[in-house]
């Protein structure tokens, strides 16, 4: 309250103001962030910036109908402005809501031991070049190396007409790189990144080497690589970053918004079976320092691990405060924003699918042709039918269950549904991918994803 010059009779006072014409609920979303970065590039750190962002956003719910109106500032003036602006779509509105306190259960998932903020641009740059120096050591073949290293922590405060006020304080460290090799006129990409809720600490030689060593990782593939030919063929997506198609072409249809609203390919699945036996899949907020936990999500609502798929059956969409309102169940915690100038909605934090009882191995030797893929960048998604398409940027043919000659340049297309009812094996070795990923349905916000082997029994591969 002192960081955001506020009291507690003022929180009760543009409570007040804001269901002033009858909401069924109000929340109050203040934020104070420091964001900084640093950009290597061309040999020196060059570039970089500071940005302090501050302010309040205030919400009215009234039946259907959002209010949301924000202030750059803690004025009680402003603010009041905000509450009577907000308060006004309740003006009118039909039919109401119920919604009911959530029990608190306080975390501490990503305790600071040195923090952001305590720090100036020069105790960055060393850590930067000495990346950089590391990279071009591994590879005669490298030309140029970009690298950028991002901070932020934001402290949240969040109180709400059910008389719930909650406080969190966000750090979040990024650090990304990326090479350009040459080889016989021919030029490859490469690049690798580590994102954690974490203070400076993160900073450090063993970064450097894991950093370097990824970004160098597989280049004499990618120049080897050729596009195969196309088809129907069975697809292995290997651990880690394979998850991202789970985040997209099933993570998207499973949050509440798109089913109550009848736009999800799922909105009429709740309790069926949508994927084999054993199968899991998770939306969690609690895991450790990860770049998609909170403590609490923006709704004040305390973190917890949902699972979406439970021994193949669909369990629970990813709800905030609205749609289990709707529902009539308790929210999950997805209620995110970017930041107090948006409102909430249901997004995913750190989104897997937990290990099987295969071995990894074993899945490639069962596969007689098919392909084998890792790495993944630009996809599409239709939510409501769940159709999907990856550009994959790396990957292997399988010929007589061995990964053969290394492919790039092709699509994985498919449909979301089908592609999790298709699943024949799920790998022993879940692995969550720490890099810098980003959600943009209609907000940005920090996500990531994971997922173990897993053999789909056929998708669409678009090549020759």
């Amino acid at each position: 309250m002192d960081l955001f010059k506020v009291s507690r009779q003022q929180l009760d006072t543009l409570i007040a103001a804001a269901l002033v014409h009858g909401g069924d609920y109000a929340d109050l979303y203040f934020e104070h962030t420091t964001a900084f970065n640093l950009l290597l590039k061309d040999g020196a750190v060059s570039s970089g910036g500071f940005h302090t962002d501050y302010g309040v956003g205030i919400r009215v719910l009234k039946g259907e109908k959002t209010g949301y109106a924000y202030s750059e500032n803690t004025e009680m003036e402003e603010m009041m402005k905000a509450a009577q602006a907000a308060s006004a779509i309740a003006l009118g509105a039909s039919g109401s809501r119920t919604y009911s306190p959530v029990e608190d259960r306080r975390h501490d998932l990503y305790p600071m031991e040195r923090n952001w903020r305590d720090y100036g641009a020069d105790a960055f740059v060393p850590f930067l070049t000495g990346l950089e120096k590391e990279i071009f050591s591994r590879d005669s073949r490298i030309v140029k190396v970009i690298a950028r290293l991002s901070n932020s922590v934001s402290d949240v405060m969040m109180f709400n007409s059910l008389g719930e006020l909650t406080c969190d304080s966000r750090p979040l460290g990024s650090v990304s790189v990326s090479a350009v090799f040459v080889q016989d006129g021919k030029t490859e990409n490469r690049s690798a990144s580590r994102s954690f809720r974490t203070g400076a600490e993160l900073i450090g030689p063993g970064l450097i080497k894991e950093l370097a060593d990824e970004t160098v990782k597989g280049i004499d593939a990618r120049f080897e690589a050729r596009r195969p030919k196309g088809g129907q063929m069975s697809v292995v997506m290997g651990a880690g970053a394979s998850g991202i198609l789970l985040h997209e072409a099933m993570g998207h249809a499973f949050e509440a918004d798109f089913n109550r609203k009848g736009q999800s390919v799922f909105s009429d699945r709740m309790g069926q079976r949508v994927c084999p036996e054993g199968v899991n899949v998770v939306d969690d907020g609690m895991v450790a320092y990860n770049r998609g936990s909170g403590n609490y999500d923006d709704e004040g609502v305390p973190a917890e691990k949902t699972y979406m798929v439970r021994d193949g059956i669909l369990t629970s969409y990813l709800h905030d405060r609205i749609s289990a309102s709707w529902y009539g169940v308790k929210p999950t915690g997805n209620g995110r924003r970017e930041n107090f100038r948006y409102n909430p909605i249901p997004r995913m934090r750190a989104t897997y699918m937990e290990s099987g009882n295969a071995d990894p191995l074993g899945i490639i030797a069962d596969v007689r042709q098919g392909i084998y893929v890792d790495e993944f960048s630009n996809g599409q998604v239709k939510i409501g039918e769940g159709d999907f398409t990856f550009f994959v940027k790396s990957g292997y043919l399988i010929e007589n269950g061995r990964l053969t000659m290394p492919v790039k340049d092709i699509n994985v297309i498919g449909n979301g549904p089908q592609a999790l009812a298709d699943l024949l094996a799920v790998g022993n070795d879940l692995k969550i991918d720490n890099g810098t990923w980003t959600c943009g349905k209609e907000q940005s916000v920090a996500v990531s994803c994971g997922m173990p082997t897993v053999l789909v029994r056929s998708l669409t591969v678009g090549g020759e």
